[in-house]
């Protein structure tokens, strides 16, 4: 029933003890800390009240045009106002060059508070990164202004009706103009923000499509960038064909959207399509991360004051009735969700101070499906135990922790589905350059252990020791199909308690010492032995890929 509140002081907590900012060079805590208590102010303010409005109003089709409710509009003018779209870029691009990861800290607050909201703007973050990394200089002088003022947002055309997963199948076209420009003809689906109101409609839209005579699959893709309005500010022909119908994320317009001879510009050079877009589809898997952070702490912060004013039964010898927290069931529940909230955002920070730092490229490709796949599947964990803790009230959407497992549910599916990501680790990158991926990740979970309390140093070795036996039986395999999401979770296990380790170590200096130390032990002795099993079914040889088509036919 209560709106988000931005948790200030486990987020600085995270920050300094969790991932480490100081390794950031020109890293100022006194500004970070600055920074993120407006931020906080703004979202808790103007933000998390959108959240009950968006899943009730939703964003409807309107004469063609995707049309969120008003609130929205005036809460993204304020935030434009405010210079909040530009936190992280450079100022010569127009914004306030500060460190990525303060804009991936308000990116936690704004999912927490109403991720209807973020979905729609978070695209433009990944969109800056493309064009600085892969944009020409006049593409770059061009839209990242406009993107980090506000005057646009930004979205990520891959998909279409026959190419979800395999965008090799994609067939949209563009064909080249005599004045070097491009024409883009066909239609995607599922593209957030595909068209809104915040901007006026103002959208930057990053397709991939196919050009004259290139080679089949991904290796004939190209990377184009075509505005949603000319340089004489008529609209290029790009037209929703329908807003989708979801089971969650009601005010976040998913589109169908058709090109119709649209202008656009190539990023790169032809067939280098699917390179350039990476960029953008890592930044973002980060971000959908990032979102699983928010979700799971709004679904712990409403747990815990129900909890704090439920009463029901007996706990002990009390002769009660006592608030539900004093049960030890609910309490298991509410230390998962605590446990669950804490340590990923821990784990998720560090992995963004490391992927800023760009010092150990190997463990970023493996830590990106790890906290893609790892965080989101804990966000529906927690937003599931949010339900059983308000009992029958959790079915009510009066109480909004069901909205939570409506919204989360989409996380572990876009940005790659979570068995893609363990797919990818269990069958490409842990056998990369002669396993570079799992070195890095040995030494920065052996470096947890180091300064860990003795009996989480030794869990950690025990748990690196269990991944051991369970890479050594995964890498001879050729169908992973069976046992790759295990392998996957495997890691992530580990590496979220690794993230627990570095938390304990500084427990003293959290805003809840008390707190952290339990939830620690609890993630010690109760979560990270799940790690035993997993290697044990990565070991078993059973695999699928033999049984005849029959046991799957409907």
């Amino acid at each position: 029933m209560i709106d988000y509140r931005t948790p200030l002081p486990d987020l600085l907590f995270a920050l300094k003890h969790g991932a480490d900012a100081a390794r950031l060079p020109h890293w100022d805590e006194e500004l970070a800390s600055d920074v993120m208590t407006h931020a906080a102010t703004m979202v808790d303010g103007i933000i998390a009240p959108l959240d009950p409005i968006g899943d009730m109003e939703g964003t409807h089709l309107v004469e063609g045009r995707a049309v969120m409710p008003a609130a929205f509009v005036d809460a993204f003018r304020q935030f434009k106002d405010g210079g909040w779209p530009g936190l992280a870029v450079a100022e010569e691009d127009g914004g306030q060059g500060l460190p990525h990861i303060l804009a991936s800290v308000l990116s936690e607050m704004l999912s927490g508070a109403c991720i209807t909201y973020q979905m729609v703007l978070s695209l433009a973050h990944g969109a800056m990164r493309t064009l600085i990394a892969s944009g020409s200089e006049a593409q770059r002088k061009t839209w990242v202004p406009r993107l980090a003022s506000g005057d646009y947002l930004a979205t990520m055309c891959l998909t279409e009706p026959q190419a979800g997963s395999d965008l090799g199948l994609a067939r949209t076209m563009a064909t080249p103009a005599e004045d070097g420009s491009w024409r883009i003809s066909g239609g995607k689906i599922f593209i957030s923000g595909g068209d809104q109101n915040l901007t006026d409609g103002r959208i930057m839209h990053l397709v991939l499509a196919r050009t004259p005579g290139a080679p089949a699959g991904v290796k004939g893709l190209s990377l184009f960038l075509s505005p949603s309005h000319l340089p004489d500010d008529s609209r290029n022909p790009i037209s929703v064909v329908r807003l989708e119908e979801k089971m969650g994320m009601h005010a976040s317009p998913t589109c169908q959207i058709a090109f119709d001879g649209a202008w656009a510009e190539i990023i790169g050079a032809p067939g280098e399509g699917l390179k350039r877009m990476f960029t953008m589809m890592n930044a973002e898997r980060l971000d959908v991360a990032v979102q699983g952070v928010g979700l799971a702490e709004v679904a712990m912060q409403r747990s815990l004051a129900y909890a704090a004013e439920r009463k029901q039964g007996r706990a002990g010898a009390s002769e009660g009735p006592d608030v539900i927290s004093r049960h030890g069931d609910v309490r298991r529940m509410l230390m998962t969700q605590m446990a669950l909230a804490m340590g990923c955002r821990a784990l998720v920070m560090r992995t963004l101070v490391d992927l800023e730092l760009n010092e150990t490229p190997a463990l970023m490709e493996l830590m990106t499906p790890v906290c893609k796949a790892f965080v989101t599947d804990a966000a529906q964990e927690a937003a599931s135990l949010a339900i059983q803790i308000h009992g029958g009230y959790g079915f009510l959407r009066e109480y909004r922790v069901e909205q939570i497992a409506r919204d989360a549910r989409i996380t572990p599916i876009y940005e790659g589905t979570n068995g893609i990501q363990a797919q990818t680790v269990a069958g490409r990158v842990i056998r990369l350059d002669n396993g570079a991926a799992l070195r890095e990740f040995k030494a920065e979970i052996d470096g947890a252990a180091a300064i860990a309390v003795p009996a989480t140093a030794a869990a950690l070795i025990q748990a690196l020791a269990a991944m051991d036996k369970a890479t050594t039986a995964i890498l001879p395999r050729r169908d992973v199909g069976l046992i790759a999401t295990s392998y996957l979770r495997l890691l992530g296990l580990v590496a979220f308690a690794a993230a627990w380790a570095r938390l304990e170590a500084a427990a003293e200096a959290a805003p809840n010492p008390e707190r952290v130390r339990a939830c620690a032990t609890f993630v010690r002795d109760w979560m990270l032995p799940e790690v035993e099993h997993l290697a044990a079914r990565c070991q078993s040889d059973g695999e699928l890929g033999s049984l005849p088509d029959t046991v799957f036919q409907s």
